[in-house]
This record gives C-alpha cells, structure tokens and sequence, in this order.
C-alpha cells in the first residue's frame, strides 16, 4: 500500500549532510518526493512510496549518522489532494 507523509525533521539537521542522506536513502528505497531547508534550522520533507519502505525510511532518518541528529521527526500522513505524486526523490533549494 502506498502512502503520503510530510515530516519535519528538528537537531542537528542543516550543514551536516542530511538532505543528501535522506535523498540517497530515499532512492535507494524507491521513495518519491523531495526535501528542504527551513529557515528555522528544521528540515521538511514530502515521502511517497510503499509504506514499509517510507517507515523503513523514517528510521534510517530517527538513528542519524555520527553528524546527523535527529531531536524530533514530526511526521504526518497526508491525502492525495495536498502534494502531488513524485516518482523521483529530489532536494529543493
């Protein structure tokens, strides 16, 4: 089954890699949709694929890497109406 979440990511999220983290890690698992820089130092992102993939996702996201912490990961499902479907992952500036 197919899903669609939006998170918002919260720590040690910008200048340290983390966009191209999840943006290999998305590909990898054949997850659609994009991440972006806040100007808050949060970081947000729109997930679209199968749901074991975009929750295998979110916890390669919650462990981090030796640079990458995560202090919070809001994450919220979202209907087909808000975002539309992305076959790719991308980063946006």
């Amino acid at each position: 089954m197919k899903i669609k979440c939006f998170a918002v990511a919260q720590g040690r999220v910008q200048g340290v890699g983390f966009r191209y983290f999840v943006l290999r890690a998305a590909a990898a698992l054949g997850i659609g949709g994009w991440v972006r820089n806040c100007c808050d130092g949060s970081v947000e992102m729109y997930l679209h694929g199968e749901q074991a993939a975009v929750e295998q996702l979110l916890q390669k996201i919650r462990a981090g890497t030796m640079w990458i912490q995560v202090d919070s990961l809001d994450v919220r499902r979202v209907g087909d109406d808000q975002f539309p479907d992305e076959s790719e992952f991308s980063v946006k500036y």
